[in-house]
C-alpha cells in the first residue's frame, strides 16, 4: 500500500486529510507542494491547481473532502462519518461551513497576511496589516464563532458522541488562525475554545501543529485568553 498526501503542511485542507489518516492509524508519505510555486505538470495531478492531491498507488484523488470520504470508504474503521442519515448530513454541513465560509475569511485575510507573508518576504507585518486582520476577525470571523459555539452546545463533539469529520473540519482551519495569533476567547466562546484545546491535544493534530509552528506559528505565543 502506498498512500501519499501532496500539499503544503500549513494548508488547513492538507492538515484535515493528514488528521483523518492519523485517526485511522494509516501510514502515509507526505510530499510538500507549494501551490504558489507548484512543480511542473502539477495540473496533470491537480486539474484545479489546488492542494491537497492524494495518491493511493497509481490512483489520484483531489479535494480534501473527496479524499476524506474516499478514505472512509476504503478504510472504514474507525468510522469518522455518522451512520445515521441526519447526523451524516449535519457532519457534512459543518465541514462545508468551515471549508467554504470560515477558511476563506481566516486564510487569505488573516493567516496569509500575518503568518505566511512574513515567512515568504522576511518582513514582519505592518500596522495596517495587523489592523486589517483584527477587523476581519471582529466583523467576519466572530459571528461564525458564535454560530459554532451554539452548534457545539454542551456536547464534547459536534455530531453525536464521538469524533467525526465535523470536529476535524472545525479544528483544522482554527489552527491557521492560531498560527496567526488568533483564537476564540474563553470568555466569549468557552465551549468552543475548550473543544479546540481538546482537539489540538490529540496526537493526530499535535504532530502537524508541532511541525508547522517553528515556521508559521510564532505568533501563537501572543494569544491571550
Amino acid at each position: 500500500m502506498s498512500l501519499v498526501v501532496l500539499g503544503a503542511s500549513a494548508s488547513p485542507f492538507v492538515r484535515k486529510v493528514r488528521v483523518v489518516l492519523a485517526e485511522k492509524g494509516l501510514d502515509y508519505e507526505h510530499q510538500q507542494v507549494n501551490p504558489f510555486a507548484p512543480p511542473e505538470r502539477w495540473r496533470e495531478i491537480s486539474p484545479l491547481g489546488k492542494i491537497p492531491a492524494f495518491r493511493d498507488g497509481e490512483h489520484v484523488i483531489n479535494d480534501s473532502s473527496v479524499i476524506c470520504q474516499y478514505l472512509e470508504r476504503r478504510f472504514p474503521e474507525p468510522a469518522l462519518y455518522p451512520a445515521d442519515d441526519l447526523a451524516f448530513a449535519r457532519a457534512l454541513w459543518i465541514e462545508e461551513y468551515m471549508d467554504s465560509g470560515f477558511t476563506p475569511a481566516t486564510g487569505p485575510k488573516i493567516f496569509r497576511a500575518l503568518a505566511l507573508q512574513p515567512l515568504l518576504t522576511g518582513k514582519e507585518p505592518d500596522a495596517a496589516a495587523e489592523a486589517a486582520a483584527q477587523k476581519v476577525w471582529n466583523e467576519e470571523v466572530a459571528p461564525m464563532l458564535d454560530y459554532l459555539e451554539r452548534q457545539l452546545g454542551d456536547r464534547e463533539f459536534f455530531v453525536g458522541e464521538r469524533l467525526t469529520i465535523a470536529d476535524i473540519a472545525v479544528a483544522s482551519p482554527c489552527v491557521n488562525a492560531r498560527h496567526a495569533g488568533f483564537a476564540p476567547e474563553r470568555k466569549r466562546w468557552p465551549r468552543l475554545r475548550a473543544f479546540l484545546d481538546r482537539m489540538w491535544g490529540r496526537p493526530s493534530f499535535k504532530k502537524p501543529i508541532e511541525e508547522e509552528t517553528p515556521l508559521v506559528g510564532k505568533r501563537a505565543a501572543r494569544i491571550q485568553d
